[in-house]
């Protein structure tokens, strides 16, 4: 039994989710037991700074350096206050906090038809999190592993999403097909066929477009201020969506990319939300009615994925993430998806709140033991790899 800190702050920002996890067994056969979890907030201002980043604002490479020691510290403490009172971890798992994201170009993977010779141009995605593990590693002394990312986008892949190896571990069912649906910032959804023949190689994952980004944006434009989030989606249940708008935001080309394909606030943030208001300027909306067509605009994007991309819509969609909360989101995908059964997957036995970290501690797990972490029919890389770069401990 090994003792994890998984550790990440996803799109919506919203602070650091920390799970303290027991885990044994070993490629997908493993059990996990979540110990403790905790969201840790960002300070505020922290909070703005990053995502002022995320929205395209330029900074210096001091400023960058100075938000990258900040952000660490930050992970660092998030890391330490989750284990008080608890038996200490051996390992720390930490994603970082995302800050930019570019897919790879046209989604090629970058290598040439004989399978690991590049020809340039490469065409490779790129992404940025904050946060160094080795920071981490000197505050804490506990081993830690982070920079997930940059093996699978080396090897042609989007780096994203990477959880769907933990999801197939942890959520995969004998006899029915699944979607595993997180709403953070971004959604992104797993596809887990019945673990019959050769399904591993039959789950498919992506990034579904908007998740709360959008919302949280309205909620703090149109509050002035005052809030950052539609608490369980009640603002949006009193109002009514404008169907007409809804239509017109999903013909943007994203929603039509086959998979594999991955998003971020690079799309899905500030500048789209201020042509959203634009665009509904001349339906007379108000507060509530754009609220709900925003959040249908969440609902029916995923599941126009499923409609479009998967060889058959899942008899279970199982939700996690601080979309997973959003009680009038979570109807609207029920009302959508028809006969489709739309739980959480707490009601599962693995908790919806912590389940990307608890992702982040397996992922670490798995890094010690130089397994794979990646899934190529989700990323879109040439080749399974070991994900993360290791820096040990002094403690």
């Amino acid at each position: 039994m090994t003792r994890v800190v998984g550790l990440i702050s996803g799109t919506s920002v919203d602070g650091i989710d920390a799970a303290l996890v027991d885990i044994s067994g070993k490629d997908l056969d493993i059990k996990i037991q979540l110990v403790a979890g905790a969201t840790y907030p960002y300070p505020n201002d922290l909070r703005e700074r990053i995502l002022d980043v995320c929205a395209g604002a330029t900074l210096s490479m001091l400023e960058l350096a100075e938000l990258d020691d900040a952000i660490a510290f930050a992970f660092a403490q998030a890391a330490q206050n989750i284990q008080l009172g608890h038996e200490k971890a051996s390992l720390i798992g930490s994603h970082g906090q995302t800050v930019y994201h570019r897919p790879p170009k046209g989604g090629e993977r970058g290598l040439g038809e004989d399978k690991g010779k590049k020809t340039p141009p490469y065409f490779l995605g790129y992404s940025l999190q904050l946060g160094r593990g080795s920071v981490i590693a000197n505050v804490t002394g506990v081993t830690t592993v982070s920079n997930f990312r940059v093996a699978d986008i080396a090897a042609g892949g989007h780096g994203a999403p990477l959880v769907p190896r933990v999801d197939a571990a942890l959520l995969s069912h004998p006899d029915e097909a699944r979607c595993i649906q997180n709403i953070g910032g971004i959604g992104n959804v797993t596809y887990i066929p019945s673990r019959q023949k050769n399904w591993l190689s039959e789950i498919s994952a992506w990034d579904t477009g908007p998740g709360n980004s959008l919302l949280d944006l309205a909620v703090y434009h149109l509050s002035g201020g005052t809030k950052t989030y539609d608490e369980d989606g009640n603002w949006a249940a009193s109002g009514t969506p404008c169907y007409p708008l809804v239509e017109e935001w999903l013909s943007h080309e994203y929603f039509h990319l086959p998979p594999p394909k991955s998003t971020g606030r690079e799309l899905f943030g500030v500048s789209y939300f201020e042509q959203c208001l634009k665009d509904a300027e001349a339906y007379q909306l108000t507060p509530a009615d754009l609220l709900a067509t925003l959040t249908e605009l969440t609902a029916a994007s995923i599941v126009h994925s499923y409609q479009t991309f998967l060889p058959q819509v899942p008899q279970q969609v199982l939700l996690c993430g601080g979309g997973s909360r959003n009680l009038y989101l979570k109807r609207r995908l029920q009302s959508l998806l028809g006969s489709t059964s739309v739980l959480t997957t707490d009601e599962v036995g693995l908790c919806a709140n912590f389940k990307e970290a608890i992702a982040f501690a397996v992922l670490a797990y798995w890094r010690m033991l130089d397994a794979p972490g990646n899934l190529p029919s989700a990323t879109g890389a040439c080749q399974e790899v070991v994900l993360g770069e290791i820096i040990i401990g002094n403690g």
